[in-house]
């Protein structure tokens, strides 16, 4: 079994270096490829993303391409870290183009950000295609995806369930570089069309998260 996580960078760092997250993440991952199974892993920018591209906005006139060239450099950033701590059990070098993955008997591979356009949910759905998994688990900062933002609104309603095209209607059809959804709109087009199933978990939840990787009962939703 081939498991994709696209893992928030927030989970990678956030004000610092979120070690102590990192070393239970490092577990469950090694843990589940003990029995056999393969993980890759496509790390987000997060927080150093947001760092830079706030700092960019208050120097200049920043143009989206940039934006994504920034938001590109932090996930390989990140993406170095992780792979680094998997040791021999990873592939030596980061994944940067999802379209060319190396072949490998190590277990785990490590992907970053790949190009201007592209979002790290869409690397993650591309790797999913190509190594024909099922299932793409989506580690972010939410318990459940709702039917309104919830941040905004105190009567939004979580979403244990939710089809492809229901997530469509609520993230939108056009992706842009910072957009703060659940899930990449031009990525929940291409995940439908392969036929995946996406569960949408928050990422500080490890319990779920390792209830997910082996197929059992998880908090959190899924998409499909």
């Amino acid at each position: 079994m081939t498991a994709i996580i696209s893992l928030s960078g927030k989970f990678v760092f956030d004000k610092e270096v979120k070690v102590e997250y990192l070393k239970k993440f490092k577990r469950i991952i090694e843990d589940f490829v003990k029995d056999g199974n393969k993980a890759v892993i496509v790390t987000g920018g997060g927080k150093i993303n947001f760092m830079y591209n706030q700092a960019a906005k208050k120097i200049a006139d920043i143009s989206d391409e940039d934006f994504d060239l920034i938001g590109i450099a932090c996930t390989k950033l990140n993406a170095h870290l992780l792979r680094s701590i998997f040791g021999r059990i990873a592939y030596d070098d980061v994944v940067k183009d999802p379209t060319r993955v190396p072949k490998t008997d190590r277990p785990v591979i490590v992907a970053s950000g790949w190009k201007p356009g592209f979002s790290s949910d869409m690397d993650a759905v591309i790797l999913a295609k190509h190594f024909k998994a099922k299932t793409l688990i989506n580690l972010t900062n939410v318990d459940y995806v709702y039917d309104k933002d919830p941040r905004g609104h105190k009567d939004a309603k979580p979403l244990k369930e939710l089809s492809w095209d229901g997530l469509q209607a609520l993230v939108g059809t056009e992706w842009r570089p910072r957009l703060d959804m659940p899930f990449d709109p031009i990525a929940v087009k291409d995940a439908k069309k392969a036929g995946l199933q996406l569960n949408i978990i928050n990422g500080n939840d490890l319990v779920s998260f390792r209830s997910a990787l082996h197929n059992k009962p998880f908090k959190g939703t899924v998409v499909r």
